[in-house]
């Protein structure tokens, strides 16, 4: 209920009295848009936090923003000829070939024993909390897959700030930035315990029981050669694809002849073209060995943040060996005829 004011002092009069109530509505006014103001700028994006942490860090990095970085920043090189004498490679890069990471010829993309991939981390230095950039040649899309597979690695072992750097080598040298033959000081080896994300892992029996299952969209990364039974890794027993799979050529995400990635609101246009399956709430990526599948688990997990992205390791050729079903798998005569086709073309 309002009540009626009180009647002017007579040591001030109205027209003093209403000047006072207007200053101290303008003052009230002032205070509110101030408030307001300041609800505006706190709901705004916060001011970028020191390089490595969660919120600044990752999942790609431009060779530009990679110059600025500070130096507890620990850069992999993955290349094949990283180790090698006198090979140019960014200033503090450590060498780590991608072959390290990887498992025997008769199945590269199984994981390595849990010790080997430990004893890896702990000499280059790195532990859960240490920021990561891998770096890799960067020639062609093919070649983006090594990063994201050691990318995909790292985080399983429980790793948390890792980037990779868009466009590799290639990208850093068109850059103009500068290149050292020196070789880097080996780092005080860490103490690095595994921590595993099983979240990010789809075993061959859990892919085996997701079969059939509408909830699950197996996705294969190969070209559609490869999908279609046309082509075999040489690692694999038979050529095929794993039952129910849909296909979605890595390749599809890069620009043709570049190794970089495009910007996310390109990737996320490609990302709309991902095939439907009704009812599926997870993805489980695979390809032959897990290289290219690696492509396609980071840019739908972690560039484009989709839930319940899994990478199948192994692939297609540690399921095509354990003699497991498979689908689009063409008859012996087919294969020998695709076989003296491809040595045909070989010669």
């Amino acid at each position: 209920m309002n009540t009626p004011s009180p009647a002017p002092s007579s040591l001030h009069p109205p027209r003093r009295s209403a000047w006072s109530r207007l200053c101290r509505v303008c003052a009230l006014g002032w205070l509110l848009a101030a408030w307001a103001l300041q609800q505006g700028v706190s709901a705004a994006p916060s001011a970028p936090s020191a390089p490595g942490t969660a919120q600044t860090f990752g999942p790609l990095i431009s060779a530009q923003a990679l110059a600025t970085q500070p130096t507890q920043v620990r850069i992999i090189d993955l290349r094949d000829d990283a180790a090698a004498p006198n090979v140019a490679h960014i200033p503090g890069a450590l060498a780590a070939p991608y072959a390290d990471w990887r498992g025997p010829s008769s199945n590269p993309g199984q994981l390595l024993p849990l010790p080997r991939f430990t004893a890896l981390v702990r000499r280059l230095g790195l532990n859960a909390e240490t920021p990561v950039v891998l770096v890799a040649s960067g020639d062609d899309p093919s070649d983006f897959g090594a990063p994201a597979r050691v990318y995909w690695t790292l985080k399983w072992l429980g790793l948390k700030h890792l980037a990779i750097l868009n466009g590799g080598m290639t990208a850093w040298q068109a850059a103009a930035l500068p290149l050292t033959r020196q070789p880097t000081p080996a780092p005080t080896p860490s103490a690095f315990t595994p921590q595993l994300d099983d979240a990010l892992l789809a075993t061959r029996p859990e892919v085996a029981h997701d079969l059939g299952h509408p909830s699950t969209l197996l996705l294969d990364a190969r070209p559609k050669a490869f999908y279609l039974g046309r082509e075999k890794a040489p690692a694999a027993s038979r050529p095929g694809t794993l039952p129910g799979a849909l296909d979605f050529d890595n390749l599809r995400w890069f620009e043709p002849g570049s190794g970089a990635l495009p910007a996310v609101a390109t990737l996320q246009r490609i990302a709309a073209q991902l095939p439907q399956q009704p009812g599926a709430v997870q993805i489980v990526s695979f390809c032959n060995t897990g290289h290219w599948a690696a492509t396609n688990w980071f840019v739908l997990s972690q560039v484009l943040h989709r839930p319940h992205v899994a990478l199948y390791p192994g692939s297609m050729v540690d399921w095509s060996r354990a003699d497991a079903p498979m689908a689009h798998v063409p008859t012996r005569w087919q294969q020998l005829r695709q076989q003296l086709e491809q040595t045909w073309q070989a010669l």
